[in-house]
């Protein structure tokens, strides 16, 4: 993932600014400080903090771990001088229990990637979320298209997908994190964004935002009074600020702590 780069009073806004441009939280995060705030003359702020922040890399675990834990299971059955009370027919009793068909194994499948690092992230995704869909016996078509350079979506088209969605796009969130976990393991060394939409629901919620967000934006330049927005997930926060970004006369902050945490649109002070 690239890294971003942003500048604010304390280094801790420069945190939070950054965290609503990557759209995660703070555990999922790594910064690096380049530069702390440095003072003037009668308090007035020289020159503000700078500090850089992408989204935290998952390696997966090394292979060799479960090699060992092979052999020294092998080695325990047996070696040792010690005769095991366990009767023969329960000798596989610490095998692992059979998956249930109704939940969706990433594993499953001819199509999923190996974990390596080369897998491609955008197939990874693709192959978790069609085993999401196939455990709900879904009806659906599925296609995976580049949003951007670095941004990979795969959208999800179908009758009765409400589910995967959920109140206010609360599922399809959970959905997100689980692919990005995934792709995390099993594509270790991609690079960039894989977005999951659900019958086009990030698509209308971008663009009510957006819409939304011109709205206060234009309320805010009017009155000059900043205007607090309501809670909203990462992801919701950084649309606010990438459009706010691109109107002149306002700017955006974020306040509070997640999961609580609120965008404020102000009057841009060097507008």
């Amino acid at each position: 993932m690239e890294w971003v780069e942003v500048t604010a009073k304390t280094v801790e806004e420069a945190k939070d600014t950054a965290l609503d441009q990557l759209g995660v939280d703070e555990s999922d995060a790594e910064f690096e400080v380049v530069e702390e705030p440095r003072g003037g003359l009668f308090g007035r702020l020289r020159s503000e903090a700078r500090v850089r922040a992408r989204v935290l890399p998952t390696s997966p675990r090394p292979k060799v771990d479960r090699r060992d834990r092979r052999r020294s299971g092998s080695r325990e059955g047996r070696g040792g001088g010690e005769r095991s009370n366990r009767p023969a027919d329960t000798a596989t009793v610490d095998a692992p229990p059979r998956r249930p068909r109704s939940a969706p194994n990433p594993k499953q499948g001819a199509n999923m990637p190996s974990d390596t690092p080369t897998a491609d992230g955008g197939e990874v995704a693709e192959t978790f979320v069609r085993g999401l869909l196939d455990a709900f016996d879904a009806s659906y078509t599925i296609e995976r298209h580049e949003l951007a350079e670095d941004t990979q979506e795969i959208a999800v088209e179908g009758e009765g997908l409400g589910l995967l969605i959920g109140p206010g796009g609360q599922t399809l969130a959970a959905v997100q994190e689980l692919a990005r976990t995934v792709v995390q393991r099993h594509a270790a060394g991609h690079h960039g964004w894989v977005v999951v939409d659900v019958g086009g629901y990030r698509k209308l919620r971008r663009e009510s935002l957006q819409r939304f967000t011109r709205e206060v934006a234009a309320q805010v330049l009017e009155s000059g009074v900043p205007r607090v927005l309501e809670v909203m997930p990462p992801a919701d926060r950084k649309v606010i600020h990438d459009t706010a970004n691109d109107l002149s006369g306002v700017a955006t902050s974020s306040e509070g702590e997640e999961p609580r945490r609120r965008v404020v649109i102000s009057p841009d002070p060097d507008a």
